[in-house]
């Protein structure tokens, strides 16, 4: 199975040629598609590196500003549907996601539409070094969404996801309208109303190596505001939707 990963990144020069390294080290046949919203940590000319040194296995979407996670993996799905990608993967370049769970979810996209990495199921963590606040603010936040939306999946924030590309192809990314961090709710819970076979594997959830985190109290809120406009635009597709299972 042909395999494209989408890595939106922002000043992860530091993360970026070892997580590529750890990536092609994998029994799996994959491709990376880097989309880099003009780091100025020189993140891009890094990417370029890579492509030149892995020729055809990387690939690189130069975009002219910070534009936004929605419009980074949005772009980066149209781009691997062109390379020929038979699933397709979200995940961050921080390390936070383990690329060796990428063998488990390749192991299940087989029987299912998208497989969810969640820190919340059995058998997933967070990184033990993590305050207690941040826990609880995770925690929290993940709690609240599940239950505005009212659907049963026990990781909504997660961003380690695998789509096989036929279900990926028949989201409707257009109306996709989040553009932050809810932008990962709102993919989930439309994949939900849409009766998508959803699989989740268990994850250990741990603090980035290096760089400095992208998240914030005020980016937490604002998402918490969101997921109410989210309930709302997606109403239609809720009440036509019956209630399933999500896999474990």
């Amino acid at each position: 199975m042909k395999i494209s990963i989408v890595l939106p990144t922002y000043n992860e020069a530091e993360n970026l040629p070892k997580l590529v390294s750890a990536l092609f080290m994998l029994p799996l046949d994959l491709t990376v598609l880097i989309v880099d919203d003009n780091s100025p940590d020189g993140t891009g000319q890094i990417a370029e590196d890579l492509a030149s040194t892995h020729q055809g296995r990387v690939r690189v979407l130069h975009r002219a500003g910070k534009l936004g996670l929605r419009s980074a993996y949005i772009e980066g799905f149209h781009k691997a549907f062109e390379m020929g990608a038979e699933a397709v993967v979200q995940m961050d370049a921080d390390f936070s996601h383990n690329p060796s769970v990428l063998e488990e979810m390749a192991r299940r996209i087989t029987d299912c539409d998208v497989v969810i990495g969640s820190r919340y199921t059995k058998g997933g963590s967070l990184d033990e070094r993590w305050p207690l606040w941040r826990k609880f603010l995770s925690a929290f936040g993940n709690t609240y969404a599940r239950t505005i939306l009212h659907f049963p999946l026990h990781d909504v924030t997660t961003g380690f996801r695998m789509w096989r590309r036929d279900a990926l192809s028949k989201m409707p990314l257009d109306r996709i309208r989040s553009n932050g961090y809810s932008f990962l709710v709102e993919m989930a819970y439309v994949a939900y109303l849409m009766e998508l076979d959803i699989i989740e594997v268990p994850i250990h959830f741990e603090d980035r190596r290096f760089g400095k985190s992208k998240m914030s109290l005020k980016i937490q809120l604002e998402a918490a505001m969101r997921i109410w406009d989210v309930r709302w635009h997606y109403r239609d597709m809720r009440r036509k939707s019956r209630p399933h299972e999500i896999k474990m």
